[in-house]
């Protein structure tokens, strides 16, 4: 093009000259805010937001959008986490009170205006995602789960457009972030089809056992089908191994097979098994906070180092 770069974004085009160094420019639409880099090789979205899911539970997805999450504050990257699963696990595991106990059940001990504001105020139209925000530290914010979430897709039912609620709302503070991490419930519902048609790219964690791999395929076409209908740029960021217990045969045997079906797509770090990983969420701390030294803190910063570097990368455009 004669030494011009044209880059299309939603039906616009931007174009620069003579790129040689990095770029950033704010984008600005009503209610759609998003930084954009621009290199000689092509855009990338300065902000990335990323989807933790798999519809099985108790494969590592809260304490990896957790310690994700910490571990690009940590390096510097303003984060945001977002916890839309009804269980609240997420918020539990920072200490937050979503208005449950430790069974999950609704407290009695609180009021209903004791309750903090949750993602669930979002969804429904009566807060913003800017009110609902609290800071965990100068670089990583969250918002909160609610209980009320598990009627979400009853409430919701009749919404025109209810599936992109959450990216609308994402949009518009899409600019102060370096990172949006969502935690997804364990279920292919409204809740995580809000999710993936607002992210860029998904992470889906898988524990290195033969049943962990059961209905990952059925995840890998539910994504297909939101890029054809919602989101256009959706791809799978990753596929993680967790609670790797590579002394374990059966372990080894379930992480080749999980490498040799899903190829490239699985990232090279493992989250090893360790004690503090789970011991972290009872004392309300990231791995980072509760257990510096520990092999949970060592993977999850070899993970971040690979999403950082691009292993998995939200390319909009070439």
């Amino acid at each position: 093009m004669g030494g011009e770069a044209a880059f299309p974004l939603l039906g616009r085009a931007f174009c620069r000259t003579s790129l040689n160094t990095r770029e950033e420019v704010l984008v600005n639409w009503p209610g759609i805010h998003y930084k954009l880099a621009f290199t000689s090789k092509g855009a990338y979205l300065v902000t990335r937001c990323i989807a933790v899911v798999n519809q099985k539970g108790g494969v590592g997805k809260t304490t990896t959008t957790v310690n994700v999450g910490a571990a690009l504050a940590e390096k510097g990257m303003r984060t945001l986490l977002i916890d839309i699963d009804p269980q609240g696990n997420l918020s539990t595991h920072l200490g937050l009170n979503t208005g449950s106990d430790e069974l999950g059940e609704p407290s009695q001990e609180m009021e209903e205006t004791e309750i903090p504001p949750s993602i669930y105020e979002v969804l429904k139209g009566q807060k913003t995602l800017r009110e609902v925000i609290s800071s965990r530290s100068s670089k990583l914010d969250i918002v909160q789960s609610s209980l009320y979430l598990s009627a979400a897709d009853l409430e919701l039912g009749g919404v025109v457009g209810r599936e992109l609620i959450l990216k609308r709302a994402i949009d518009s503070v899409r600019a102060e972030y370096d990172y949006i991490l969502i935690d997804c419930p364990p279920a292919l519902g409204l809740l995580s089809l809000n999710a993936l048609a607002a992210a860029e790219s998904v992470i889906v964690p898988v524990q290195s056992e033969y049943l962990a791999l059961h209905g990952v395929r059925q995840l890998l076409d539910t994504i297909d089908q939101v890029r054809q209908v919602y989101n256009a740029e959706l791809s799978v960021g990753g596929v993680l191994i967790c609670m790797h217990d590579n002394r374990k045969r059966l372990g080894r045997a379930v992480s080749d097979t999980i490498r040799n079906y899903f190829g490239e797509l699985v990232f090279s770090t493992v989250i090893r098994q360790n004690v503090a990983l789970a011991e972290a969420p009872a004392q309300g701390q990231t791995i980072f906070e509760y257990s510096t030294r520990s092999t949970g803190a060592e993977d999850y910063l070899a993970l971040v180092e690979e999403i950082v570097d691009g292993k998995e990368k939200s390319r909009i455009c070439a």
